[in-house]
């Protein structure tokens, strides 16, 4: 049987002409072909703001894009990558036709059925000769919360693999550990509306210019005159446009906030109804953090006493505080107690659940998300717990499947599965959209310890990605545009993404390639249900109900297109009647009755928070000390960062589009200050060295005052960063440490 006939038999949805037509195995059908010139509307794929962008076709094929001037989250904007969204789907290197490694090193192509019974037969293998966790999986938060729910669910319930997790480890871990344990769910609050109705925002190790430049458009629309204050060692782009920016050491953050709210504390300038009414440990807190004094603050962050004060009187003195963080705060080796210490400054002034407030983490990935919710990665399927003997039984009965094939115990986190290959246990890795030889910590030892499996298998866009070129099979995987789905925003908003190109040669949709894979696993009985994308969200649906991520009010995915994206939660017979809370600025805003109104939905307004007794909790504990300081041998902390906006990531995708390249340095560049590169001799656009003690670099210098003395910054997207970097970890999250490591700089020959 070939595999178009296969695909045929198990998805009456797809025609035979369908899956036989090049390109289109499986992947549906392109939106309006009655109408070959017609325009829809699709989310974004690169980041995690979730525009939407109109998909114009001309003779049935996607030839443009524009933005959306209808969609409550960019409202007629996009950034450089969405406008080449289309253009990186056309790379020369896109991986066309599955790839085995021969015995030479060479990749040879192959059919799929030799692919999947090469990828079956080997991990079974394994299994049986070194039992049935030594095989895990890396997946990502850049496809569709469908696939990830299928592939989690395959992998744990079919496969009987234990061991698997997802590339949102690196950006946003922290956040979810941080929510879970201070809300007792991960429930970010806000809408992009806060952005607008904030009278003050706190921005933490984030440089939303660059970063999120949509976001610093909604930010622009505020009308209140807002203050801006951010915390970030850098004078980033977003620095350059605070009212108060705050130079901190690296890594001081968390006593800068500990002192902060001992400010507030001594000063009486607290909510105590919201805190007596709504929180539990504030007296605990409080006692925390006596020895925070302002002296002692000032003198552990370089920020001045004056500074401390005036940024402590203006939280106590504005109406509507929001305080936000990115990866600053998450990628740290103490990031989820730092991002707690930002709730705590929520909770203890009130400015928590009304407009322009609250504790909000700006997720990083298109669709992280969704993998923190759906992967079924170290959380079960709905945010519940494999630990749970009460939750596994319910999504036993929801799925219909036998609760025994559920695992009782949680998944080894990322780190812990990379541990676990350099120790020998796990001998099989399946790497689904990332790529974790560009963009894990430490890259050489990264490298080296994927060096050692007896099976690499990577499913990518791409066959020249630095993992796939490792690897001993590549699986040919469709992209954004290719194929259909939902991603969730960084507000939790649940937006449609559409099939619009058919993907090159025999490319699948990571749907159907796990599909592929439960056939010859010989599980697909377990998946019958999983007919489609569509039918896949169906089961999602069933799998929210009860949860606070519960959005069984939404129909199907034409109740989401009509609708311009619905946020979670969304009770049916609840929430189903009204798709957004009015603001004071409602004479923006459509009203209810229009066909597409505004859906800005925030959490936490009725003050009960999801622990058992409805509070939230402050929680805290000492600041360590940075585990890599300067020395005299490496006497300077190297930052990274987004240094872009045109480039994402490891530039899987990026560096594919001409424009895109245009837009940013080619080559690796350090930011270097011009004190340091005055007594070093450095002149602008010198090579020199940046080494720490795991490896060496060469970049151009880039003498600049926006980083202080005895401080450097690298952009993350280059490949060379992460040869620096230093394998440290949060103990709650985690989430590797990439912000700050001792370095050296010297000049090079040119």
């Amino acid at each position: 049987m070939t595999i178009a006939e296969l695909l045929h038999q198990r998805d009456g949805a797809y025609t035979r002409e369908m899956l036989l037509a090049p390109g289109g195995f499986g992947l549906g059908v392109v939106p309006d072909r009655e109408r070959p010139d017609a325009t829809t509307a699709s989310t974004c794929g690169f980041c995690s703001t979730g525009c939407s962008l109109n998909v114009h076709l001309k003779d049935g094929v996607a030839v443009g894009l524009t933005p959306n001037t209808e969609y409550p989250v960019n409202l007629g904007m996009a950034c450089p990558k969405g406008w080449e969204a289309l253009n990186v789907l056309k790379a020369a290197d896109r991986a066309t036709t599955p790839l085995i490694k021969n015995a030479q090193g060479k990749f040879e192509p192959v059919d799929w059925d030799i692919a999947m019974r090469t990828f079956c037969s080997r991990m079974k293998q394994i299994q049986r000769e070194h039992g049935p966790n030594s095989v895990a999986w890396l997946g990502t938060g850049q496809i569709a919360t469908e696939e990830m729910a299928l592939l989690g669910s395959l992998a744990k319930f079919g496969m009987g693999v234990l061991h698997g997790d997802g590339n949102t480890r690196q950006c946003m871990a922290t956040a979810v550990v941080a929510y879970k344990q201070s809300f007792g769910f991960d429930a970010p609050p806000y809408t992009y509306q806060d952005f607008e109705e904030t009278d003050c925002m706190v921005l933490v190790g984030a440089n939303v210019c660059i970063a999120h430049p949509i976001l610093w458009e909604r930010v622009m629309r505020n009308k209140r005159s807002p203050e801006i204050i951010v915390v970030d060692p850098r004078r980033t782009e977003t620095a350059m446009n605070a009212t108060q920016h705050l130079a901190i050491q690296p890594k001081s953050d968390l006593a800068l906030f500990y002192g902060l709210a001992h400010i507030l504390i001594q000063n009486d300038w607290l909510d105590h109804d919201y805190i007596a009414a709504h929180t539990n440990g504030f007296d605990e807190f409080a006692a925390h953090v006596k020895p925070f004094t302002p002296e002692a603050v000032s003198a552990t962050t370089g920020i001045s006493i004056e500074s401390l004060y005036k940024v402590a009187r203006t939280i106590h003195e504005r109406e509507r505080v929001s305080f936000w963080w990115t990866m600053g705060v998450n990628q740290s080796y103490e990031g989820t107690r730092t991002a707690q210490a930002l709730i705590n400054l929520a909770l203890m002034t009130g400015n928590m659940g009304r407009p322009g407030t609250g504790a909000n983490s700006i997720t990083g990935q298109c669709n992280a998300m969704g993998s923190r919710l759906y992967s079924n990665t170290t959380n079960l399927l709905g945010g519940r717990e494999f630990t749970s003997e009460a939750d596994r039984r319910e999504v036993s009965n929801i799925l219909g499947i036998d609760k025994k094939k559920i695992p009782t115990q949680n998944s080894w986190a990322y780190p812990e599965i990379m541990k676990g290959i350099l120790e020998g246990k796990i001998k099989g890795l399946w790497v689904i959209a990332t790529n974790p030889s560009h963009s894990w910590i430490n890259q050489t030892q990264a490298r080296d310890i994927l060096d050692r499996l007896d099976f690499l298998v990577v499913q990518d866009m791409y066959s020249s990605t630095e993992t796939a070129r490792e690897a001993d099979l590549i699986l040919p995987a469709a992209g954004w545009g290719e194929k259909e789905g939902t991603f969730i925003n960084s507000e939790r908003r649940i937006g449609l993404h559409k099939k619009v190109a058919k993907a090159p040669g025999e490319a699948l949709a990571d749907f159907h390639i796990f599909k592929l894979i439960a056939h010859y696993w010989g599980c697909e009985d377990l998946f019958i249900e999983w007919r489609s994308p569509e039918a896949t969200f169906q089961i999602m649906k069933r799998l929210s109900a009860g949860q606070p991520c519960d959005i069984t009010g939404i129909r199907d995915y034409q109740h989401l297109d009509e609708v311009g994206g619905i946020q979670w939660p969304f009770v049916e017979g609840v929430d189903g009647r009204a798709l957004r809370v009015e603001s004071e600025e409602a004479e923006d805003l459509p009203s209810a009755s229009d066909p597409q109104p505004f859906s800005q939905r925030r959490l936490f307004e009725d003050g009960r928070y999801h622990h058992a007794d409805g509070r939230a909790k402050f929680l805290f504990e000492a600041p360590r000390p940075m585990p890599e300081p300067p020395s005299a041998e490496y006497p300077f902390i190297l930052l990274t960062g987004r240094g872009t906006a045109a480039q994402w990531h490891t530039q899987t995708r990026t560096a594919k589009s001409a424009v895109l390249r245009k837009l940013s340095p080619q080559s690796v560049y350090v930011e270097i200050s011009p004190d340091d590169a005055r007594s070093l001799a450095i002149r602008p656009q010198d090579w020199v060295s940046v080494s720490s003690q795991r490896g060496t670099l060469r970049a151009r210098a880039f003498v600049t005052p926006t980083v202080q003395p005895g401080q450097v910054f690298i952009a993350m997207h280059y490949e060379e960063a992460n040869q620096l970097t230093d394998a440290v970890f949060d103990p709650y999250s985690r989430q590797p440490s990439y912000k700050a490591c001792a370095v050296k700089v010297t000049r090079s020959a040119s």
